[in-house]
């Protein structure tokens, strides 16, 4: 049975920004969020706690952080200790409010472009300035074939190595990579973590796009990649993106040293309190019992990414695109095409199909769209047909 619902049938009865953005004939494939049926345990544990009444403030218990651990343990070997994990609403407050114990005001953070667009805005909200440390792009910029994935993509260490004798002392990580599905190897972060203890930096990592990696990639958390990286970094995490909960609000901020242990302990007590308690109700089912429904979506969402390699230059000859190797979501070149810098609003004009703009993931997203492919398999054949008529 597909964990995936028609784009059509969900915007029938479903509310948030995907499905109200835009009028109801334009296929909404930007905002990450998936057309997917909440998995069972989720949605039994939700509807236990609202037939109950447990619709209170969130309390002080150690489910989460357990069962979050359980689950880092059992999928990448990580030992999490849940005394050093806290939860607030989400990964950007669990950004900010991280930044904000670290950095002083008007200090710069590293951040690695193309990368999500919040994450300028957690910079300067945490009184920071960013410091921009492109990733470097793959060396072969032909047409690729249906095997190539984002692996090719790497961080400018040198880059890095460069802003930090500058004065830089912390680093915003994305882990995997949004928008490019970035699975950073072992070695690289073990070098960013080494390097980032040579100058007395730290690295926040935020790895909500984890448990989405694809089984031709392993995913090493940062704090797990070395030991400097441990008494150095913070986690970021959620059961928000994998599961399809952004909207019950839970995030969890995971540190492995008395070091991060003081930044949370440092943080005002409401960044806690505001976790959502439905939402940390369904990340305990997420973490705990969500496993199955998981491996359901990643079976459907690796034929997706497939199918998008095989047919995406029939669609729109001359777009490149590489195979992500974690999440839903593919960042595709169409600077060979006659759309300008910004392709999301010519495809969303003639084709009604609604995609995320390059240029807000950094100037390096000029020419290129997000597409999201977390949907089912007749919504992308759907969204490619009317891709075509772009041209």
């Amino acid at each position: 049975m597909s964990v995936m619902v028609s784009a059509f049938d969900a915007h029938r009865t479903r509310t948030s920004e995907k499905y109200t953005a835009f009028p109801p004939e334009v296929l909404p494939m930007f905002v990450a969020e998936m057309d997917s049926v909440l998995a069972e345990p989720v949605r039994d544990a939700l509807v236990a706690a609202v037939t109950n009444g447990d619709t209170g403030y969130v309390g002080h218990g150690r489910a989460l952080p357990e069962a979050f651990a359980d689950f880092a343990a059992d999928r990448w070997s990580w030992r999490v200790d849940p005394d050093l994990v806290r939860t607030t609403t989400d990964v950007s407050v669990a950004a900010v409010e991280t930044l904000r114990r670290i950095i002083e005001p008007g200090e710069r953070v590293v951040i690695m472009p193309p990368v999500y667009p919040p994450f300028w805005d957690y910079v300067t909200e945490a009184g920071g300035t960013v410091a921009e440390v492109p990733l470097l792009p793959p060396a072969e910029e032909a047409a690729d074939t249906t095997g190539a994935t984002t692996a090719d993509w790497r961080m400018d260490l040198d880059g890095v190595r460069a802003a930090l004798a500058d004065g830089v002392r912390t680093i915003l990580l994305c882990n995997p990579h949004n928008p490019l599905g970035l699975v950073h190897p072992r070695d690289e972060l073990a070098a960013l973590g080494r390097l980032a203890a040579e100058y007395d930096a730290v690295v926040v990592s935020d790895e909500i796009h984890a448990p989405l990696t694809h089984a031709d990639a392993v995913f090493t958390p940062f704090l797990d990649s070395c030991p400097e990286a441990a008494d150095l970094g913070v986690a970021l995490t959620s059961a928000s993106k994998a599961w399809n909960l952004a909207g019950t609000k839970c995030a969890l901020m995971v540190g492995a040293s008395e070091r991060a242990r003081a930044w949370f302990d440092g943080m005002p007590t409401e960044v806690v309190e505001r976790t959502g308690i439905l939402g940390y109700t369904a990340s305990v089912a997420a973490f705990r019992a969500g496993g199955p429904w998981l491996a359901s979506l990643l079976t459907e969402l690796t034929v997706n990414r497939r199918t998008l390699a095989e047919r995406l230059d029939e669609v729109l000859p001359g777009a490149r695109y590489r195979q992500p190797q974690a999440s839903y979501l593919a960042w595709i070149d169409l600077g060979a095409l006659p759309f300008g810098d910004d392709p999301a609003a010519v495809l969303l004009d003639r084709a009604e199909v609604a995609l995320s703009r390059g240029l807000d993931f950094g100037r390096q997203g000029a020419g290129h769209v997000r597409l999201n492919f977390g949907c089912s398999a007749e919504t992308l054949d759907e969204a490619l047909s009317r891709l075509a008529t772009a041209l």
